[in-house]
């Protein structure tokens, strides 16, 4: 699997999908997008039809994850953490194939 959770994330992501009344085999889409800034940007969002032909799907931390296989190319090794702080609150995502990011985060290149 391409992506990494960290606890604090998975924990975040548990109470999103709590407060929504989802059902437990939804999964988080991970994936990447032309657009933003540097050239790709960073997209999650729940899914509740997952493939498992043309998706990786994994469970980590109590949270099914799913990467389609064009993003895992871009994605691999990525860890997803949660930051709440002063200055901000929201996923940081660590992508060690990123060659550049911009100030937001949300949008890189690779």
């Amino acid at each position: 699997m391409a992506v990494l959770i960290t606890e604090t994330a998975a924990r975040e992501i548990k109470k999103v999908m709590t407060q929504q009344k989802m059902p437990e085999t939804t999964a988080l889409r991970v994936g990447v997008a032309g657009g933003g800034c540097s050239g790709f940007e960073y997209k999650l969002e729940f899914d509740g039809n997952v493939n498992e032909k043309t998706d990786s799907v994994r469970e980590i931390h109590g949270v099914r994850v799913a990467v389609d296989k064009k993003s895992s190319l871009y994605l691999d090794g990525t860890e997803i953490d949660f930051h709440e702080g002063l200055d901000k609150r929201g996923f940081v995502f660590n992508n060690p194939n990123a060659t550049k990011s911009c100030g937001c985060g949300s949008s890189f290149s690779a």
